[in-house]
């Protein structure tokens, strides 16, 4: 019943991507959860650093699917330059 409630453009994604409607939806979940990791980070640096290196992890794995499904570089870069953002990110929290 869930699978029905997701977006069409969220099915359709999933779908393309490979992954199952509720893996696609915990995905954003873990997103959601990174960002306000970072949003806290300033005030608590250790929560900050773990959420910078997950939401890595999440966008390191973004670019990979891209990679295996052969699409243009075009699809990835926002996913690379996001990786760049959330690095700079956690070097200006513990530098």
């Amino acid at each position: 019943m869930l699978n029905t409630l997701a977006l069409p453009k969220a099915r359709e994604l999933a779908a393309e991507t490979g992954f199952s409607v509720a893996a696609y939806r915990r995905i954003g979940v873990l997103q959601l959860a990174g960002v306000a990791g970072v949003a806290l980070g300033p005030a608590v640096p250790a929560l900050g650093g773990l959420a910078g290196v997950g939401l890595l992890l999440l966008l390191a794995g973004a670019v990979v699917v891209h990679l295996r499904k052969g699409d243009p570089v075009a699809t990835f870069v926002p996913a690379a330059v996001c990786a760049v953002l959330v690095a700079s990110y956690l070097w200006a929290l513990f530098a």
